[in-house]
């Protein structure tokens, strides 16, 4: 383990488990960013792969790590997040890659009460993936409505002294935090147009369902925006479900 706190900027965190076929590709991607200070966190669920030699073989010049059984990614990236020694905290996917705009946005970092975010390019084993969510800005409304990707944003580490993810949220802990963190204007939301890293839309959140988030999204938009937006996205739902369409957002029966 190699650690110089005082070095360090940005914290990568990264959740893995028998994740050894990706991650090398993973860690290159971080090892060849032009920003300065980057540490590596990696928060491994006890993998029988080849995760660990990868880890310590990755030449990485600052790198922890830790392998034992966790309660899921989420709470593998609250680990991650108490392991971390930057001032701005980064989640990377074990599938995805960083792209140069993630040191481009690096290069912006300057408030610690601002949360900094670009653009995602979705990828599958198929190619290139157009997703038009992974891209532009997003206000409170926008953010209602729809999941922001996660891997697109580095966070002030001044949000995790407030706000850590819900264990409860099995899949989708991220958006519940943001649909918090977006309603406190304890921090502003600082956009730019770069392309931080390659999203892997065939991981984990892809195939499943999170039905307690369902099921409690509306009150976290309640608690996290305020009463008008709640009220805005319970007739939204309601004007749906008269019209007959689909929500994907709405509870299961």
């Amino acid at each position: 383990m190699n650690e110089r706190p005082g070095d360090v900027l940005i914290s990568i965190i990264i959740a893995t488990y028998n994740a050894g076929q990706h991650l090398r590709e993973c860690l290159q991607s971080v090892k060849s960013q032009t920003a300065e200070g980057i540490e590596v966190v990696i928060v491994d669920g006890g993998s029988t792969d080849d995760t660990m030699t990868i880890v310590k073989e990755s030449g990485l010049p600052l790198v922890k790590w830790v392998s034992e059984p966790d309660k899921g990614i989420y709470d593998a990236l609250n680990k991650g997040v108490a392991m971390a020694s930057g001032n701005w905290v980064y989640f990377l996917g074990s599938d995805d890659r960083l792209q140069p705009g993630f040191s481009e946005l690096a290069s912006h970092l300057s408030d610690d009460h601002t949360i900094y975010y670009g653009n995602s390019t979705g990828f599958s084993t198929n190619g290139p993936v157009e997703y038009p969510l992974l891209q532009g800005s997003f206000s409170e409304y926008r953010l209602a409505k729809y999941c922001m990707n996660h891997q697109s944003i580095i966070y002030p580490r001044s949000v995790f002294r407030k706000y850590a993810y819900d264990l409860r949220y099995k899949v989708l802990a991220d958006y519940a935090l943001n649909l918090l963190v977006w309603g406190d204007r304890k921090f502003k939301k600082q956009h730019y147009p770069v392309t931080v890293v390659l999203y892997n839309m065939t991981g984990f959140s892809s195939g499943n369902k999170d039905k307690q988030f369902l099921k409690d999204k509306l009150q976290l938009i309640r608690k996290g925006m305020g009463w008008w937006m709640y009220l805005r996205m319970l007739l939204k739902r309601y004007k749906k479900k008269l019209l007959g369409e689909k929500d994907l957002w709405a509870p299961e029966d």
